[in-house]
């Protein structure tokens, strides 16, 4: 597929089917994932992969039960696969205080990041992640954990300093898949978004 043809299809699916995804494919997509700029190189970006049943304790926590019954995307809570980019603030500290990079003040410590990179660079992780499932035929969703970043992040072991940006749901997308309502407001003209020279 051209990339082009990758950019524009990609949208955010909130049905899926029960069906698995191989693994060679998940893989393969994270190993696209990987590729994403890296400040210095660091490689700071994990990623936490559930797949089939282990996708359960990740819902049990963000949406029990007791609330599904309301919730709007029952559809999304069938995806086989919840990927969670999590960034390393360590790793960035670290690698900014080696010879190359302590110049920078950068190693000091997370406090002297004005832009923390650990979160743009899984950012950029994640896009690709999303551009790589479009290019496999694969649906993707990403959301926000907010108020359960907490709670999620003890059940799954991440270690301090490292923080997930949000969760992928990845699957196969079901018919009657449906975007949700901010889609209707649509992109602004692009005429409006470019600031040439200054804004």
């Amino acid at each position: 597929m051209e990339f082009a043809d990758v950019v524009r299809r990609r949208r955010m699916v909130r049905r899926f089917t029960t069906d698995p995804i191989p693994a060679p494919l998940v893989d393969t997509m994270l190993a696209m994932a990987q590729r994403a700029p890296s400040a210095g190189n660091t490689g700071g970006t994990h990623f936490v992969v559930l797949e089939g049943a282990e996708t359960a304790r990740y819902w049990d926590i963000t949406l029990p039960i007791e609330r599904r019954d309301r919730f709007p995307w029952p559809g999304l809570l069938l995806a086989p696969v919840l990927v969670l980019p999590c960034g390393d603030q360590r790793a960035y500290v670290d690698r900014y205080s080696e010879p190359d990079k302590s110049h920078s003040g950068l190693g000091v410590s997370a406090d002297a990041w004005t832009m923390p990179y650990w979160h743009v660079d899984t950012a950029m992780a994640t896009m690709t992640l999303l551009h790589a499932a479009v290019d496999a035929g694969v649906g993707a969703l990403f959301f926000g954990l907010f108020e359960h970043e907490p709670a999620v992040a003890d059940a799954l072991g991440l270690p301090t300093g490292v923080r997930p940006i949000g969760t992928v749901a990845l699957g196969w997308p079901a018919p009657g898949d449906r975007p949700s309502q901010s889609a209707a407001r649509g992109r602004p003209p692009v005429d409006d978004i470019i600031h040439r020279g200054r804004w």
